[in-house]
């Protein structure tokens, strides 16, 4: 017997949490299906105990700097890994009690197990058949491990795996330079554990600045080694892992593997709704919409691949969900493009990246935080910003950043992105001394100086004093 919904939410994470939420303000007759752990993939393996698990390693980093306030006695001080972990893994469990709050009173209306598809409105759940109205897609993604990498087993960590550990060992490598494994090789660096960081590419963070990317590898290849550009060959050496790239050969005890995610659409019966799918599996939709092609789908989330951080997991989750309900699918105007990557500086991208502008028709303002007088004064000055504006119309269009509290300057940027402000407009709002955000103030001066000059009346022409104390 067939069991007939309004509407069918495949996956539990932030999406499909987010989809749920909408969808329960119209109705009732829906059901929830979710394979695999419920917790949302930010709260059990991914944004919250990463940023625990720096917060210990930064912690204990900063003893480096004791002797320049005058402290003495850092050299004494000594990381206990397993309770930090523990830490970790406590605070996790916490962050995934909130989450699951959010399924705990839906009884029958959710069913664990893995869905397929028959036809675009017919999914089959183990022995079950259920036929709905419209349908979400939200079952989020998975590390990717290559295959030739799997007989290493335990050798080789993820994000999923590594804050299940209880210890870990002296000497590790960590594959991928993407957010995940910059932050990730910097706090197990500043665990105190021999790191070796490698990518086939030339970037790190995501970035596409080449000024800012190299400012952000300067950074780091103070705490580990860094191989860009080093395909990196694993083979097994006794109970530890070989590696082998270019002028490179190395034993280490185990392998972080931060090479992406893999959207989780394998197994859903994709083929039943007759489209065409791209190489990672994933069919056509409108990113304003959510909507696969034109039928009665959404696929919201990291299965979608289109944004893969947790703020658009949420609003694709929302505008599914929406439109799940609606007589027709409504536009929905996105939000600016931010990434923050959680490094030490934080490395950040805002609006349009620098790869994607026009060159010719595009204004660079930056600065270096070397001389920041708030940056001084708390031992942290390094790291660059760069701005960039319309040639002609001053308008912000984007920024990359490796700096001490960038990912302040970075929301301060997109909100003034998404308000289409100008160099001149942000001039105008107040900067309070000292701070970091002098140095975007900075920036957006020299960008103003390649602008027609502002008014005589206008403070956004007030200019810098010239001196580290002032400005």
């Amino acid at each position: 017997m067939t069991e007939n919904f309004e509407v069918a939410i495949i996956g539990a994470g932030t999406a499909g949490l987010a989809a749920l939420r909408e969808v329960r303000k119209q109705t009732d007759n829906f059901v929830l299906i979710n394979h695999g752990p419920y917790g949302t993939t930010c709260a059990r393996v991914g944004c919250m105990p990463s940023k625990a698990l720096i917060e210990a390693a930064s912690a204990f980093h900063r003893r480096k700097a004791f002797a320049e306030f005058g402290i003495r006695g850092g050299e004494g001080l000594a990381m206990d890994i397993p309770s930090a972990l523990e830490r970790v893994r406590r605070l996790r469990d916490g962050f995934v009690a909130g989450t699951l709050k959010a399924t705990e009173d839906l009884g029958a209306r959710n069913l664990a197990g893995r869905a397929r598809f028959l036809e675009p409105n017919l999914l089959e759940v183990g022995a079950r058949r259920l036929r709905a109205g419209k349908i979400i897609i939200a079952t989020g993604s998975r590390p990717i491990i290559p295959e030739d990498w799997r007989s290493l087993e335990d050798r080789i960590l993820t994000s999923d795996t590594l804050f299940e550990q209880t210890d870990l060992p002296d000497k590790m490598a960590v594959i991928g330079l993407g957010v995940i494994g910059v932050e990730m090789a910097q706090a197990l660096a500043r665990l105190g554990i021999e790191i070796h960081a490698f990518d086939r590419g030339s970037w790190v963070g995501n970035l596409s600045d080449p000024d800012i990317n190299q400012t952000a590898q300067d950074c780091l290849e103070t705490e580990f080694k860094l191989y860009c550009g080093a395909t990196a060959e694993l083979s097994a050496a006794e109970d530890k892992v070989r590696i082998r790239a270019e002028g490179v050969d190395m034993v280490v005890d185990k392998v972080l593997a931060a090479l992406g995610r893999r959207p989780n659409l394998d197994g859903l019966g994709l083929e039943a709704l007759g489209l065409s799918l791209d190489g990672k599996g994933v069919p056509p939709f409108d990113p304003l919409t959510m909507q696969v092609a034109d039928l009665p789908i959404f696929i919201a989330g990291d299965c979608n691949q289109r944004a893969p951080v947790l703020h658009e997991a949420a609003d694709d989750g929302h505008i599914a969900g929406r439109n799940a309900v609606a007589e027709s699918p409504q536009c929905h105007a996105r939000r600016t493009p931010m990434a923050i990557v959680f490094s030490d500086p934080n490395i950040a991208q805002v609006g349009r990246r620098f790869s994607d502008l026009d060159q010719a028709q595009t204004l660079v303002g930056a600065v270096s935080f070397k001389r920041s007088g708030r940056a001084l004064a708390a031992a942290s000055n390094r790291g660059a910003l760069r701005v960039y504006a319309d040639k002609h119309s001053g308008t912000l269009l984007g920024a990359e950043i490796c700096a001490p509290q960038g990912e302040h300057m970075a929301h301060l940027l997109a909100l003034a992105i998404q308000q289409n402000l100008c160099v001149n407009d942000l001039l105008r709002l107040p900067f309070y001394h000292p701070v970091v955000e002098e140095g975007l103030r900075k920036a957006l001066r020299r960008l103003a100086k390649q602008l027609p000059a502002a008014p005589a009346s206008d403070l956004a022409g007030c200019d810098a004093f010239g001196a580290e104390a002032l400005d």
